[in-house]
């Protein structure tokens, strides 16, 4: 599978070099515009039907993982598919859920959690992270599945 055009909008590099996207979904894909091999939906409500493989998280907006095992091992599987595949990591403006998945991708691509939030908002979006329990899970998250708070 071709990977992500590292210049393209919303495409972080993670420090292994793996490449992610992230995306709000309030924007559609232009015409022109590749789409993912895989995408992780985070989401209070079911996501919208597309036509590649994705996963859905309830995450309601502002907020953090309804079930954050689950949350744990979605992220866990994108940040995995994320060497061969375009993963894209998305909610509805994607910077609050977005940057928060991001974040933790970035934890587990070896970035110190207390320095995570830091690297998305330098490399993927200045206001990535919105609320202040979005960036104590990311402080908490760790490579390792277990509960987060």
């Amino acid at each position: 599978m071709e990977q992500w055009d590292e210049n393209s909008a919303g495409v972080m590099r993670l420090p292994s070099g793996r490449l992610v996207r992230g995306r709000g979904l309030r924007y559609p894909l232009g015409p022109e515009a590749p789409t993912p091999s895989y995408a992780l939906y985070l989401l209070g409500h079911q996501p919208p039907d597309v036509s590649w493989e994705f996963r859905w998280v309830r995450w309601p907006d502002f907020r953090l993982p309804s079930d954050r095992p689950a949350a744990h091992a979605a992220l866990t599987e994108a940040w995995e598919r994320s060497v061969g595949e375009r993963v894209e990591v998305a909610c509805g403006g994607g910077r609050g859920r977005t940057g928060t998945a991001l974040a933790c991708l970035a934890v587990l691509d070896g970035v110190p959690a207390d320095e995570a939030v830091a690297y998305v908002r330098a490399h993927y979006h200045r206001r990535a992270v919105e609320t202040p329990w979005q960036r104590r899970y990311v402080r908490r998250f760790s490579g390792a599945a277990g509960p987060e708070a």
